[in-house]
């Protein structure tokens, strides 16, 4: 059976806000994408949930979370990002609910994207391993915050707040979906998207005795040609494209 084609990703956008749970999350896939929009004069702009304290066995969490945070700062230069802020949601612990909603919502109100970038939502990782809680509560809330925003009487605190609606989100692209539409093509950001995840020194020599980048490059090369034969035979970051 032929696998479905990709469709581009939408291009006809300026401003994006990712929103994800961790330190790293979205190095491990959609980082080459980010740095191809960068490249095209675009504006992208990381919201994550805590600062992945909990993450290093080794270090607590007092230790580790400022470590992650300047990490994460570095590996977002990388491919263009400048702007990074974080949530303070605890590490393992996020719970999908009302608070995780209005704290996104607040983002997108202030960034006023037009494409809402996140992490798989789901259970499992393609029905082969199970997702983690954060990851999921981070997905659903982000997906539901985006009508949020654009209804002011949701949160009409936030109005309260100087942050007034904003409904021009145009879509929402979920990573690491087993669902996939929509592809960017790798080629010219496959390098950066290497060394970002490589800018996570400290959790990934915690994580693996391979080396560090042996590691990364192996990752996220087999992730990217896997996703060719879908995509004219480029190598490819995908994406579950709704569109609002």
């Amino acid at each position: 059976m032929t696998p479905q084609r990709l469709e581009p990703m939408p291009g006809d956008w300026q401003r994006a806000l990712a929103v994800v749970a961790h330190p790293d999350d979205l190095e491990y896939g959609a980082a080459a994408a980010v740095a191809e929009w960068t490249d095209g004069g675009r504006e992208v702009v990381y919201l994550l949930a805590n600062r992945g304290e909990a993450g290093i066995d080794t270090l607590p969490p007092e230790e580790c979370a400022p470590v992650r945070e300047r990490e994460q700062r570095a590996s977002a230069a990388v491919v263009g990002v400048r702007t990074v802020e974080f949530l303070d949601h605890r590490d393992g612990v996020i719970e999908y609910g009302t608070g995780l909603r209005r704290d996104i919502a607040a983002a997108i109100r202030r960034h006023r994207p037009e494409l809402v970038v996140t992490l798989n939502h789901r259970d499992t990782w393609g029905g082969a391993a199970w997702n983690t809680p954060d990851h999921r509560a981070v997905g659903r809330a982000t997906l539901d915050a985006v009508a949020d925003a654009g209804n002011r009487w949701i949160f009409p605190e936030l109005g309260e707040q100087g942050l007034q609606p904003w409904g021009g989100v145009r879509w929402t692209a979920v990573a690491g979906s087993d669902r996939p539409t929509h592809a960017v093509d790798a080629t010219a950001g496959l390098e950066r998207s290497v060394r970002s995840l490589m800018e996570h020194g400290t959790y990934i020599e915690a994580l693996t005795q391979e080396d560090p980048e042996r590691y990364c490059r192996t990752f996220l090369t087999g992730m990217v040609e896997a996703a060719a034969e879908q995509f004219g035979g480029r190598p490819a970051v995908t994406f579950e494209v709704f569109a609002h």
